[in-house]
């Protein structure tokens, strides 16, 4: 019964922190995602607040829920964190925290109708009649025979249109079963890009220790083959070598640049260790790198603006390192930073001409670099992968269609 109360003491329209239609044409505000950018207040923000993304209905509705569980409950798991990455650490509180978990003592349609929000597309419209729906039986009920004030809910509903009959909540309006994104089952996994080329040699080599490391590039060398990716897992090394970086030669010793030669790949294992490839032949005239304990995606959009793109990034440990250059050959280059794959901000991305140039992730993050290439590719196909091991078979089964390994990091899913 007090949750009722509270339920029509609110109204959709105090959570809108953004429109989302553009007044001068009537479409939905444009997808953008710009990590240093946090607007809203961090206890009943949305984690895509947090994350620097648009904002769009679905995260007017994520707040009310966070809303109402600390009017019901008095208190939020993510309280009391201080300092200057407070909005970080409650980020990533909220996405360990389940519905399940959240909600635990609350009534159970508050749960599917966290359940339902979190898991909303970017533009999607809300179905507010269904969500309105999940609450009837709790309005309906007064065992205390006191008059009930729905004033606030009644309003929500004439704003939305007629009531309807509850939806299976499963499903999406047509049928189909939802895709639930942050609902299933954190897994760190291995990420694998590919691209689609002209048919060429490739070879990988994974579970690599350091002491093998020499052994492996100096017979890829002999066969004509050169990095072209590297990673890590489980202080253990994965590399790729191929024929078609367009390389000259490469060097492991960052002083190589008096004599350009410049990073075209970089890793990082658990224990902090390092692997840097440097090449000659690549088309780079200047070089910066950072090395930070978060993503520095400030550092990174200073560059963007003196002419840099990222080129390559890797983490060891929880410690990012990034790489930009001058002469990349693209026109334009987002971020797409998550604490799981984010799927949703990969395709929405490919829809506009972006494709991954450089993957990476920590154990609990995982950032994308997606550029628009200056010269359009022959062909532009890529794909991407998640296998829990690293994919061997799949690989094989990709260069059968002449698609060939381009970024790998290993990081955090949702399966």
């Amino acid at each position: 019964m007090y949750f009722i109360f509270l339920w029509s003491s609110l109204s959709l329209h105090d959570f809108s922190a953004t429109k989302w239609k553009d007044s001068s044409n009537g479409l939905h505000v444009e997808y953008d995602q710009r990590p240093d950018m946090f607007r809203g207040t961090v206890r009943y923000a949305s984690v895509h607040a947090h994350l620097g993304r648009t904002a769009s209905r679905r995260d007017d509705l994520e707040s009310l829920a966070y809303t109402l569980i600390f009017l019901l409950r008095g208190r939020l798991p993510w309280q009391g964190y201080q300092g200057d990455n407070k909005s970080f650490l409650v980020c990533k509180k909220k996405m360990a925290t389940s519905p399940e978990l959240l909600c635990c003592f609350c009534p159970p349609p508050l749960k599917q109708f966290l359940e339902i929000v979190v898991n909303m597309k970017f533009d999607e419209e809300p179905n507010y009649s269904k969500l309105i729906s999940l609450f009837e039986g709790l309005i309906g009920s007064n065992p205390a025979g006191r008059p009930l004030k729905i004033d606030g809910a009644q309003k929500i509903i004439s704003q939305v249109g007629q009531k309807r009959g509850r939806l299976n909540i499963e499903e999406d309006d047509d049928g189909q079963p939802r895709k639930k994104v942050r609902l299933g089952v954190p897994a760190t996994q291995w990420i694998s890009v590919y691209n689609a080329r002209l048919p060429m040699k490739q070879r990988y080599h994974y579970n690599v220790a350091d002491t093998r490391l020499a052994q492996h590039v100096e017979k890829g060398v002999a066969d004509g083959l050169l990095i072209s990716c590297v990673s890590s897992c489980s202080n253990l090394w994965a590399l790729i070598m191929d024929a078609g970086t367009g390389f000259t030669s490469q060097e492991w010793i960052m002083e190589q640049w008096e004599k350009n030669y410049y990073i075209s790949s970089i890793a990082g294992s658990n224990n902090g260790s390092s692997l840097v490839v440097m090449s000659k032949g690549t088309q780079y005239s200047q070089q910066s790198y950072k090395v930070s304990d978060s993503f520095p995606f400030k550092w990174i959009n200073k560059k963007w603006r003196e002419g840099f793109h990222v080129t390559s990034m890797a983490t060891a440990g929880s410690r990012w390192g990034v790489v930009m250059s001058r002469n990349a050959g693209f026109s334009d280059q987002v971020v797409e930073l998550d604490f799981l794959y984010p799927s949703e901000g990969i395709h929405r991305r490919w829809d506009n001409g972006y494709r991954i140039t450089s993957v990476a992730a920590t154990w609990d993050q995982s950032a994308l670099i997606l550029s628009i290439p200056r010269r359009k590719p022959g062909d532009e196909t890529q794909e991407t992968l998640r296998t829990s091991q690293f994919p061997s078979t799949h690989v094989k089964e990709k260069w059968a269609k002449n698609l060939y390994l381009a970024s790998l990091c290993y990081g955090r899913t949702v399966s």
